[in-house]
């Protein structure tokens, strides 16, 4: 028995669909346990790049099965498309391939218009969310009001119920942002046909898993977003509205405390995020273009999910020494390397200043980290492209000398290292 989890230990945007796809080479099991369409993990695979939301990215795998827990979101239309879209690209999908949590909670055109309405109420104030519904799927959820998969089982009943949600949430939109009204019975109608397609992918995860672990099968499950947008533990108010760290999975799929062997954390070798929030390393002109790229690459640091161009800066050791903490990593995966070549010096945030203090971990967590001003370790750079490299001893001493630097500082060993954006590019260590 196997039961590993993979979660970012930034804003997300790590990498994390490219290390779980390699992962997955030993899995049976492949589970999402939260969030929605509003994550996005990009797996290459040749000439073939998969930018997927919803369904767990170790799918690509051809003899792993892939769960979608009850932690996550779900919009039908969404995941259905993506079901059409790797069907092209011949990948199997099926109800022997693909399982869906009875428990799951569904999204809806109301939900999508809703975050949309608030988010532009707020101004200047705004969050940044990707207007996908997810929060409002989740307030849903939280206030016992919202609609889970198991609905679909019955089209009529869920068709109705549909209805009925829209119905309420026109009530919103008219009398609290003055924005047009949904169409109630179109709505339903649309659902009831994403009832009827996706009736027969709808179970009992949780037991399937217990069964799976029992059986000695080995489990991935598969983070979307990053430890620092977490509900809790992240820079709130700007976070997600689920619980993107470790321990979220344990409720997220139903599964028992004590299964876990490995917690992998992956980062990049530099930080982002996309929308609003505090960012203590960010930078701006020059190291920023070089560090984020153009946008005419797809390993570029634009959203999957948003095609919004993300903030970048330097790597924080102080945020990444906290991602270790509450999720109880047990091992690092890095990702884009191979973007920090030809920079030189490079910079990493080994700790902050506050009121002629410097501090090696945050005091109240992250959510408030405007009186701090980081403080930096230079160290030197390298000119060799590291794209071809395979092996460890390959990369240029400087390389090696970043990353160990890292694994002090956060005091866990980095056991991959990626050096490009396909499949094989990615060290062993």
């Amino acid at each position: 028995m196997a039961f590993n989890i993979v979660v970012g230990a930034q804003w997300g945007d790590e990498g994390k669909g490219r290390v779980v796809d390699l992962l997955a080479a030993e899995a049976d099991y492949v589970a999402r346990y939260s969030g929605g369409d509003n994550a996005g993990h990009t797996v290459t695979v040749g000439e073939q790049t998969f930018k997927l939301h919803l369904i767990p990215s170790g799918v690509i795998q051809p003899h792993t099965v892939g769960l979608l827990g009850n932690g996550m979101v779900i919009n039908p239309a969404v995941l259905l498309s993506e079901m059409e879209q790797l069907r092209q690209a011949g990948v199997v999908i099926n109800p022997e391939r693909v399982r869906i949590s009875y428990a799951a909670h569904v999204i809806t055109p109301g939900h999508r218009a809703l975050d949309k309405a608030r988010e532009m109420a707020r101004g200047e104030d705004k969050i940044g969310t990707t207007q996908r519904g997810i929060g409002p799927a989740y307030n849903d959820k939280a206030a016992r009001s919202g609609i889970r998969m198991e609905a679909v089982l019955s089209q009529e009943t869920f068709a109705d119920a549909i209805e009925a949600h829209i119905e309420k949430i026109n009530q919103q939109l008219t009398a609290l942002y003055n924005a047009p009204p949904l169409d109630a019975k179109s709505v339903a109608q649309e659902y009831a046909g994403y009832a009827r397609a996706l009736a027969p992918y709808v179970g009992d995860v949780s037991t399937l898993l217990a069964e799976a672990l029992e059986s000695g099968k080995s489990v991935l499950a598969e983070g979307a977003q990053g430890t620092l947008l977490d509900l809790d533990h992240g820079t709130y108010p700007f976070v997600t509205s689920s619980t993107p760290t470790a321990p979220g999975v344990l409720v997220g799929l139903g599964v028992g405390v004590g299964k876990t062997n490995r917690v992998i954390g992956v980062t990049k070798a530099f930080q982002t995020r996309v929308g609003e929030g505090p960012f203590p390393t960010e930078v701006f002109g020059d190291a920023a273009i070089r560090l984020r790229g153009t946008g005419d690459n797809p390993w570029d640091e634009f959203g999957t999910t948003t095609g919004r161009p993300r903030r970048v800066g330097w790597l924080d050791a102080v945020l990444l020494r906290y991602a270790v903490r509450v999720n109880g990593l047990t091992e690092l995966a890095l990702t884009k390397l191979d973007i920090l070549t030809n920079l030189d010096p490079l910079r990493i945030c080994m700790g902050y200043k506050a009121n002629g203090e410097t501090l090696e971990n945050l005091p109240l967590g992250p959510s408030d980290l405007s009186p701090f001003e980081p403080v930096y370790e230079e160290l030197p750079g390298w000119e060799k492209d590291v794209w071809e490299v395979r092996e460890w001893d390959d990369l240029p001493p400087q390389a090696q000398e970043y990353v160990q630097r890292i694994e002090s500082l956060v005091g866990l060993p980095v056991k991959l290292v990626s050096v490009g954006p396909e499949r094989d590019q990615i060290i062993q260590c």
